[in-house]
């Protein structure tokens, strides 16, 4: 789950107007400065003027995955793509040490800020996560959000009872296996992962090669802080309006499809202003296997 923003290009321009217009001993304007991130990358598309879209995939996915959802967008919003630093074939740069979820939370707010938008933000799985981080820690950022099953607290579907610290030790014991793997191994893995959430064929090809350029250490560092991530006590806090989707799929066994239900709208339940749409038939990836309905559901809540 995927190219470098052009950003300054209007900075630029005009910095080249004002030389055309000065004395050829005069100096240059010094460039606008614009914040440019350390954490991810950021790819506009779509229309200039339009409402801005910021849209953040998941763990160890490239941007790709919005593709779909950009084609069809692109005419009536300016879209900003955002891709993790690590993810799916990109440099790991800042996120190659220490904590990952945190800073990439206030990077994106101060891309919001020094970008002066109000965006509605699209977060799918981890990038859900990161989308609830960003509105319970900077409320004033956000227009709507929106998250593609994604949960508040995700290691619940581990262990009903969960709590941050008591899965530390859990966690930190399948952070050392993956890291030990041999490559070989590890690299088989992946399409096994990809078939477990998704089952549109080519949509496993593309979550597949994501996962497999992505940087090891990266994904390892970032599963471990979204198992140890709980904001169940902060989702109350959020009073823009919110759209969850969550995927049903019934061949689902652990958990099975009622028990995820159950725990999504026990997750969401005290968030004020959040409308559930259940999309049967789906795994993870809801974009890919069924995207019609997602768009449909997109679109609408876009308005």
């Amino acid at each position: 789950m995927r190219a470098l923003r052009t950003i300054v290009s209007a900075a630029l321009v005009l910095a080249g107007i004002a030389m055309l217009v000065a004395p050829s001993s005069a100096a240059p304007p010094p460039p606008t400065v614009i914040f440019a991130p350390g954490r991810f990358t950021v790819v506009d598309q779509g229309t200039v003027g339009k409402p801005d879209v910021l849209m953040i995939p998941g763990m160890s996915s490239s941007r790709a995955v919005w593709d779909g959802e950009a084609k069809r967008l692109a005419p009536n919003y300016r879209l900003h793509l955002v891709q993790v630093n690590g993810f799916g074939g990109a440099p790991a740069g800042l996120n190659a040490n220490g904590p990952i979820l945190v800073p990439i939370v206030e990077e994106l707010h101060a891309y919001i800020v020094a970008n002066k938008m109000h965006p509605v933000v699209v977060g799918h799985s981890m990038g859900g996560l990161i989308t609830l981080m960003l509105a319970a820690r900077h409320p004033d950022d956000v227009k709507k959000i929106v998250i593609v099953d994604a949960l508040p607290f995700a290691a619940v579907l581990m262990d009903p009872a969960a709590t941050a610290e008591s899965m530390m030790p859990q966690v930190e014991a399948i952070k050392q296996q993956m890291l030990a793997m041999p490559a070989a191994q590890y690299a088989e893995m992946q399409p096994m992962m990809a078939a477990r959430m998704v089952t549109n064929t080519e949509g496993q090809s593309v979550v597949a090669a994501s996962f497999a350029a992505s940087d090891r250490s990266v994904a390892v560092e970032a599963m471990e802080e979204d198992l140890e991530t709980d904001l169940r006590p902060d989702v109350a806090s959020i009073k823009v309006p919110a759209m969850v989707l969550y995927a049903n799929d019934p061949a689902a066994q652990q958990p099975d499809a009622a028990t995820y239900e159950a725990a999504v709208k026990a997750a969401y339940k005290s968030m004020p202003k959040v409308a559930l749409i259940r999309i049967d038939d789906s795994r993870h990836f809801i974009m890919y296997d069924r995207p019609e309905k997602f768009d449909a559901a997109l679109e609408a809540f876009l308005m």
